[in-house]
């Protein structure tokens, strides 16, 4: 056997130990990862990582992955706009669409920099001409062969579509709505946004039922949306949410749709405290004042006889951030003495 010198032996320790120190480097990092996430504490490299990892999420019973946030998006209906708006995402906009009243104050000047494609729904061929990778819709009707085709064939096309589950399932509670706000953080890899827009949300809700307080008999309302024989009214949907949300009873929640064409005679049996107007569309409110006020049948109404209407935009009874609007609205019509 060769005998080895003590200086050939150090040589040999020195390269081995080199080699050990840059496996370690090699893996440091893994090492240094797992650290950190069981601390609680994430390195800038791993942010990185989660921001560009794909994101999963069931939409409508459509399960989808978006491996990157969409860049170029195109919103319908205008609670789905008024959604991006507040999130901070009209940089990622290439168009919008069907707007049911003005845009909020806070998000006008981030609204003008998006081009408005269509006053309702825009046809296949302008949508397409934007080239958009997203399509997010407030209503499923969005998506159908009269509009801009279904939401299969517009993946096939290249463009991932979301449609505001809360708009479309019966009886959405506030709940959904916030779910739907969060989705599309998570979808924009924007969740610390939406988790504060949602928060806020939440606070100013608290506010105004700590205003409203105890109510030992809960006011009866009955939504009028239109029809001079046959009135159409909100039923199970949110509407119903947003006043049983501020201690009230819609006299129609429990009817198995979300909106429904009833009779007079159910709205006098029914009796309703105050009615709500939902002002939109081409009848003025004035004239629908005038028609409510006009019936005959309706005069022993307590709301008819004591002229309790609450004025309600159509689009703050819709599933988006406008909540603390419907919510104050309500609230100020339904107790005065309470909240202002």
């Amino acid at each position: 056997m060769k005998k080895y010198s003590k200086r050939a032996i150090s040589l040999t320790m020195l390269a081995l130990a080199a080699v050990l120190l840059l496996s370690a480097c090699g893996s440091g990092n893994t090492a240094q990862t797992t650290d950190s996430v069981t601390n609680g504490q994430q390195p800038a490299s791993l942010q990185s990582e989660n921001s560009k990892a794909s994101v999963e999420l069931e939409n409508m019973g459509v399960k989808m992955i978006f491996p990157e946030a969409p860049k170029r998006a195109v919103t319908l209906n205008q609670h789905a706009t008024e959604v991006m708006l507040a999130l901070g995402l009209e940089s990622s906009m290439v168009g919008t669409a069907y707007l049911d009243d003005q845009i909020l104050p806070e998000y006008k000047a981030q609204y003008e920099k998006i081009p408005v494609l269509a006053k309702q729904y825009p046809s296949k061929e302008v949508f397409m001409a934007a080239a958009p990778d997203f399509a997010y819709a407030g209503w499923k009707s969005a998506f159908n062969d009269k509009n801009l085709g279904s939401r299969e064939e517009l993946a096939e096309q290249g463009v991932a579509t979301y449609v505001q589950e809360s708009s479309n399932k019966p009886g959405p509670t506030l709940e959904d709505v916030y779910l739907d706000i969060l989705n599309i953080g998570r979808i924009f890899r924007v969740e610390d946004r939406a988790d504060k827009l949602v928060g806020d949300i939440r606070k100013q809700v608290q506010s105004i039922q700590t205003q409203i307080g105890t109510v030992e008999k809960a006011p009866k309302v009955f939504v009028y949306d239109s029809g001079e024989d046959k009135p159409f009214t909100a039923a199970n949907n949110y509407l119903t949410s947003l006043i049983k949300s501020v201690k009230a009873k819609n006299i129609f929640g429990d009817v198995n749709k979300s909106f429904a064409e009833v009779s007079w005679e159910e709205v006098v049996s029914r009796n309703p405290d105050v009615i709500v107007i939902l002002d939109y569309g081409d009848t003025s409110l004035e004239d629908k004042e005038k028609l409510l006020l006009s019936k005959p049948a309706l005069a022993g109404v307590e709301a008819i006889k004591n002229k309790r209407f609450i004025v309600l935009p159509l689009s703050a009874a819709a599933e988006g951030i406008r909540a603390p609007i419907a919510l104050r609205t309500l609230a100020a019509g339904l107790y005065p003495d309470k909240v202002k």
